[in-house]
């Protein structure tokens, strides 16, 4: 998971020359939250019961605190868990869930394999984009 991307770019010019000089570089900070070890089935099931038991109040609490649970019509969208069940992740700490869109918490589903396996693109700096002022 990506913490930072930090791009050290400058422009100038010389003291003794006046010619433009530009320069820089990059520093990619990651780390994957993915070497936690799997659980079993049995122990991930576990904890599946238990945000199920859960969900709702859940959803209540974070409502109070930030306002309503988003939902698709009437079906409540999905709560990710950032650091997932299956990998001991805690199924009732609200610092650990938020709401996702249905779609998007599927995507969240299929490529976070690559991050436990720490794959590309969990491991490789991002794409160069230039600054918005230029």
């Amino acid at each position: 998971m990506w913490l930072a991307d930090l791009k050290f770019d400058w422009e100038g010019h010389l003291i003794l020359l006046p010619v433009p000089v530009e320069g820089g570089s990059r520093y990619g900070i990651y780390h994957c939250c993915c070497d936690y070890p799997a659980l079993l089935p049995e122990e991930t099931t576990s904890r599946r019961r238990e945000w199920e038991r859960i969900r709702k109040s859940f959803r209540q609490s974070w409502s109070e605190r930030f306002g309503a649970w988003p939902s698709s019509g009437n079906k409540a969208w999905p709560g990710h868990h950032i650091r997932d069940l299956w990998h001991s992740g805690d199924p009732v700490d609200p610092n650990n869930v938020f709401p996702a869109q249905p779609d998007v918490h599927d995507l969240y589903n299929r490529v976070y394999p690559a991050c436990y396996a720490g794959q590309p693109p969990w491991n490789t700096t991002g794409p160069d984009v230039p600054y918005t002022d230029h």
